[in-house]
């Protein structure tokens, strides 16, 4: 996040789902072995929590 420039508050909102979004569903954690948070919430193996 400390390398985006953002023009707005708006501009700046996107960038902070987009970076939460990788951080928590896409990369993956050594400390709890090299898998995703999300998996920990949703076992089922589900990308992204129920709406």
């Amino acid at each position: 996040m400390n390398a985006q420039w953002v023009m707005t508050l708006a501009d700046a909102r996107e960038n902070l789902v987009a970076w939460r979004s990788y951080y928590n569903e896409e990369r993956p954690h050594g400390a709890i072995g090299n898998k995703v948070p999300i998996s920990l919430r949703n076992p089922g193996g589900a990308a992204s929590p129920p709406p």
